[in-house]
Parts: C-alpha cells; sequence; structure tokens
C-alpha cells in the first residue's frame, strides 16, 4: 500500500479533491479534522497545550478556544512551532495506526494543508498539491469563512509559496477553472500502477 500525501495552500480547493478521491472509493485521512479530534480527545495533547497555551485555552467542559488559539498561532511564529511541536506527532502517530487497516489496497491518502512546511511529506511515497490563482483562493476563503482579505494573506504568508510547493509535488492538481476531475482519474491511474508493481 502507498502513502500519498495531498496538500495544497488555503483556499486551493484541496478537501474538493480529496472528497473526489474517496468517491473513487480511496480513503483519506483529513490532518485538520483529525488534529482537532486530537486536541480535544487525547489526554497527552491536551496536557501540552495546556502548559504552553495556559488553562484558558480550554473552557470547563474541555472545548478547545479555537478562536484564541488561532489568534495567537497565526500572529506569533514561537507559538505556531509550539502548537506544531504538540500536534503533528499526535496525527502522525494517528494516521500511522489508521492505515494500517488498509494494508490490502493500493493506496491511502492524508490531506494536509502543511506537508512540505513541516517536513511531513517524508511520511509519503508520493505527494499529491493541488493549486489555484491566489485571487481566486483568497475569494474562496472569504466566501467560506467569512474572512477578512487582509486575513487570509497574512495565513497565506506563513504558508509555502505556490511555486515551491508544485516544484516538490510528483502531481498537481490545477483548480483555477480547470475542470479537476479528469486531472485526479489520471493521478489515480498512475499511482495504483505505481502501487502494483
Amino acid at each position: 500500500m502507498l502513502k500519498i500525501g495531498l496538500t495544497g495552500g488555503i483556499g486551493s480547493g484541496k478537501s474538493i479533491v480529496g472528497k473526489a478521491f474517496e468517491m473513487m472509493g480511496v480513503p483519506v485521512y483529513v490532518a485538520d479534522i483529525e488534529a482537532k479530534r486530537l486536541m480535544v480527545s487525547n489526554e497527552e495533547v491536551r496536557k501540552l497545550i495546556i502548559s504552553r497555551f495556559g488553562h484558558g485555552i480550554y473552557d470547563s467542559n474541555l472545548n478547545l478556544n479555537r478562536k484564541l488559539l488561532a489568534e495567537i498561532v497565526f500572529n506569533d511564529s514561537e507559538s505556531l512551532k509550539a502548537i506544531n511541536s504538540i500536534v503533528h506527532p499526535a496525527v502522525r502517530a494517528d494516521f500511522k495506526r489508521w492505515s494500517n487497516q488498509y494494508s490490502q489496497i493500493a493506496y491511502v491518502i492524508q490531506e494536509s494543508a502543511i506537508l512540505f512546511d513541516t517536513g511531513l511529506y517524508r511520511d509519503f511515497d508520493k505527494i499529491i498539491t493541488v493549486t489555484a490563482e491566489e485571487e481566486i483562493r483568497i475569494q474562496r476563503v472569504v466566501d467560506r469563512d467569512s474572512a477578512g482579505r487582509e486575513q487570509i494573506v497574512e495565513r497565506m504568508r506563513n504558508q509555502l509559496s505556490e511555486s515551491e510547493r508544485i516544484a516538490r509535488a510528483d502531481f498537481v492538481i490545477y483548480n483555477s477553472t480547470e475542470l479537476i476531475l479528469p486531472q485526479i482519474d489520471l493521478i489515480d491511474k498512475q499511482i495504483r500502477f505505481l502501487a502494483s508493481r
């Protein structure tokens, strides 16, 4: 079984691409969703977050104050590194456990925005990146999150550039005005061929 990383910058459409692969029968682990789950359900992760960010980061019902955490980490690179050093090892271990159940199939995918930024790309056999023009990406996030343009641009500045992400990927899906399903279908065939060798 091959392990495939699916990445892309904010607003690129990587989640839609991940859903398309899922509809084709490929198991997809969405790192962002699983990280959020682990930050609440994993006691060790919770203890480390409280140790770094204080008890106020969770309410009395152990719900994480995601808005506060986002404000802290997106405006302070050291805090971003700290939360990543807590969450990424937990996600990596969780993905390994999850993928073991699919050892008899051709490949699984982990969707993550930060595979290259964090070095997690080394865990994967191949990397797919999804890209789109910057203005289209910004507008998608404005529409999706009701976020301000400046806030989105600031998030983009904290991510790897599109050109570098494309240069480092094995497969690229262009998602500005192009049809993505033919691109996904072709990549699926190529990965299944690699898995069969």
